[in-house]
């Protein structure tokens, strides 16, 4: 089965967490949404449901893919009602006109949803797709495509390899999580147990592969060449 081999990096951080994830070719955004959500400590991604908006920045083909409804219908009002924006420019104060032109300039990008296009075209041409998790936080994660591969035998993707442990949820960008993390990893700190009942209240968890793996399994999306023998040797 042809899959692609990706490394997960999340920007700025250092030392630097990142994966390494073998993934079946033919996912949809939604699923290397889930896919990232996975293999970091973040709560949106199947099995769960959403918890904080995300994009990924196609910028080589002047596109966005989002979960976010209200920037879509954004788009979607600009595509039919060019004239009407046209007009707005001309009559917009001149104290305003610069941020007017950049909202429409922000309005031409094609806004996508992740469930309706799938990953394989951009990946293996451009290599490199950005992702923006929780625009509040502000996360930003880079996936570059190491490999493409012929001979994988699963339809769920594998953690192959990684470093250090992922922020949780709502912690406050990187700086609030190296603060989190310094106090969570200290018993003796006046604030340790206040950090470390609210991590769990998130599910936190250092880095932990088996961990990560089994819950991997849970994103099948192809049937598995193996599946397919056994299907043949039972005709």
């Amino acid at each position: 089965m042809k899959s692609y081999i990706i490394r997960i990096e999340f920007e700025e951080s250092n030392p630097l967490i990142w994966r390494r994830v073998i993934m079946p070719a033919g996912a949809t955004y939604r699923r290397l949404h889930d896919v990232i959500q996975n293999v970091t400590n973040f709560q949106s991604g199947y099995p769960g449901g959403g918890y904080h908006l995300y994009e990924f920045d196609l910028p080589k083909e002047n596109r966005i893919v989002t979960d976010n409804e209200e920037a879509y219908m954004e788009h979607q009002h600009y595509k039919v009602n060019k004239k009407y924006y046209e007009e707005r420019l001309k009559s917009m104060p001149a104290n305003m006109l610069q941020f007017e032109k950049k909202h429409q300039e922000r309005l031409k990008i094609e806004v996508r949803k992740p469930s309706g296009l799938k990953i394989d075209d951009y990946l293996e041409k451009y290599k490199k797709i950005r992702y923006n998790y929780d625009f509040g936080d502000e996360w930003w994660l880079t996936i570059r495509l190491e490999e493409i591969v012929n001979d994988y035998y699963f339809g769920f993707p594998t953690l192959l390899d990684g470093s250090e442990t992922a922020p949780p949820e709502d912690v406050g960008g990187l700086h609030g999580f190296y603060e989190f993390i310094e106090i969570y990893r200290n018993p003796k700190h006046p604030e340790y147990q206040d950090s470390k009942d609210w991590a769990d209240s998130l599910y936190f968890r250092e880095y932990d592969p088996e961990w990560i793996n089994a819950r991997l399994k849970g994103l099948d999306y192809k049937k598995t060449e193996w599946d397919k023998i056994k299907r043949e040797n039972t005709k």
